[in-house]
């Protein structure tokens, strides 16, 4: 339902309505991507309210994190084997999150930790095709897998929306690639490498969507998000 904009940010337990009134008039809010104004309306369920650049949403703030995740953890908040879990590592955050997709236990890098439901939906839903872009280190015949990766695929019997594929350094008989993909399909890139007659030693994700890993975090470590990185996802992905 649509409300004034002061009246919706008093309600998320940011400020006052006249401190809210305040906030409008010195440009601090917008809504979908435009300047906000006093006695202009939205509705959370269909609008994007930023203020500060910080996505407005019911309850009050929301908690966003990004960890680099280390391999030997599954990315779950419990595990019934007794496996560490990445919620381990951010226990410290103060709140409960939980993942925005998955890691499988060998892979490691880039993942979002959140408590906002609507960006876990808008970054997981598969008609979105978030990209997800992944440097992987193989062993194998190269010049024969890479046409292979690069062409249609299928797997579980679906047709796979169309991957990018880069070749990067090699050393020692490994090879570096990097891989973008679409979906999220459970180990995607590590069971199209073996279609490919690639072996995978090392998986680690650097971007999804328009978030990209902080080099400067090592394993196990993570961060809030910058405002500039909120802005960004809050976007509609069609504006990306």
């Amino acid at each position: 339902m649509e409300e004034r904009l002061q009246k919706l940010i008093s309600a998320c337990g940011l400020a006052s309505r006249r401190a809210a009134e305040g906030w409008i008039a010195a440009g601090r809010v917008t809504v979908n991507g435009k300047k906000a104004h006093l006695g202009d309306r939205a509705d959370l369920d269909r609008d994007t309210v930023l203020v500060d650049g910080r996505p407005l949403v019911p309850g009050g703030g929301r908690t966003y994190l990004m960890l680099n995740k280390p391999r030997g953890y599954v990315t779950t908040l419990s595990d019934e084997k007794g496996r560490k879990t990445v919620a381990d590592l951010v226990a410290g955050c103060g709140v409960r999150v939980w993942p925005v997709g998955r890691l499988d236990t060998d892979s490691e890098g880039l993942l979002l930790l959140t408590d906002d439901g609507a960006l876990t939906h808008q970054l997981l839903h598969p008609s979105h095709e978030v990209n997800k872009e992944y440097l992987v280190w193989v062993t194998g015949n190269l010049n024969r897998a890479l046409p292979i990766l690069s062409a249609p695929m299928t797997l579980d019997g679906e047709q796979l929306a169309p991957v990018q594929v880069r070749r990067g350094r090699d050393s020692g008989g490994v090879h570096q690639l990097s891989i973008t993909i679409h979906q999220g399909k459970n180990r995607q890139v590590r069971r199209m490498c073996a279609k490919a007659g690639l072996e995978v030693l090392r998986l680690k994700r650097i971007q999804e969507g328009t978030l990209s890993l902080d080099r400067s975090l090592k394993p196990g470590q993570w961060r809030p998000l910058t405002d500039e990185e909120l802005r960004l996802l809050a976007q509609p992905l069609s504006d990306l």
